[in-house]
């Protein structure tokens, strides 16, 4: 299926170390998504979207509820999306997404985690052209689902790729044709399951075992930071 392919199975593989944190990276995202567009799910497409995946991980409905309402109070954290860009030990490039009420808070932080890991935190955008930003569906299989017909359905909406994955339809794109890829599916009647963005590398830094042990001790100490919701890198 391609490099993309293989990047995302084995991330899929490597799940969020409990349920505790993966409902707190939602709900931030959430909060993040109501000051954007509003409460309402119905006029806000990324909170829709959220929504559908806080369900898929099996994030309680009052979970959602409060993250929807702290974000419509005055009294509530102000919640920014800020990416870090960073090298870690062997020449890896990793990329840090968090959603932070305190920036600066935030970069010590990672700058920290960084030494402590044996690499260094950068400059903000220094690893852009080495990762491509796409989005991805995963959605569920339907009896009487033809992937070829539903693939070329999907051209015009920009894809990369769309493939079945045992009893779910996985499509990739460009982040910016989430809109119309969400509009396509919620018309044609099918149920997405989840919804994410990623940062796909472009190329796969080869290591050895014991120097990709090391890179792993930096990204266990990088996703451990309550500010992080995603950390992707280049590492094969």
């Amino acid at each position: 299926m391609g490099r993309a392919f293989e990047y995302r199975k084995a991330r899929k593989l490597k799940r969020w170390g409990n349920m505790a944190r993966t409902f707190t990276r939602i709900g931030k995202e959430i909060e993040i998504a109501v000051k954007a567009g509003g409460p309402d799910p119905a006029a806000n497409l990324r909170l829709r979207l959220l929504m559908q995946t806080a369900k898929n991980e099996s994030m309680p409905k009052e979970n959602v509820e409060r993250a929807i309402k702290r974000a419509t109070s005055k009294d509530t954290s102000d919640y920014k999306e800020v990416v870090y860009d960073g090298k870690g030990p062997h020449g890896v490039a990793v990329v840090v997404e968090t959603a932070t009420d305190n920036p600066t808070r935030t970069v010590a932080n990672l700058r920290a985690a960084f030494v402590r890991g044996k690499g260094e935190l950068g400059t903000m955008g220094m690893n852009d052209f080495l990762f491509e930003r796409k989005c991805t569906f995963t959605v569920a299989w339907q009896d009487g689902i033809d992937m070829d017909e539903l693939e070329l359905e999907l051209i015009d909406c920009d894809i990369d790729e769309v493939f079945r994955d045992e009893d779910e339809i996985v499509i990739s794109a460009d982040f910016k044709n989430y809109g119309n890829i969400s509009k396509f599916l919620e018309e044609k009647g099918l149920e997405i399951k989840s919804f994410k963005f990623e940062r796909i590398p472009l190329t796969l830094r080869e290591l050895s075992p014991e120097e990709q042990e090391d890179v792993n001790g930096l990204l266990e100490r990088l996703e451990n930071d309550d500010d992080v919701v995603n950390v992707f890198h280049n590492m094969a």
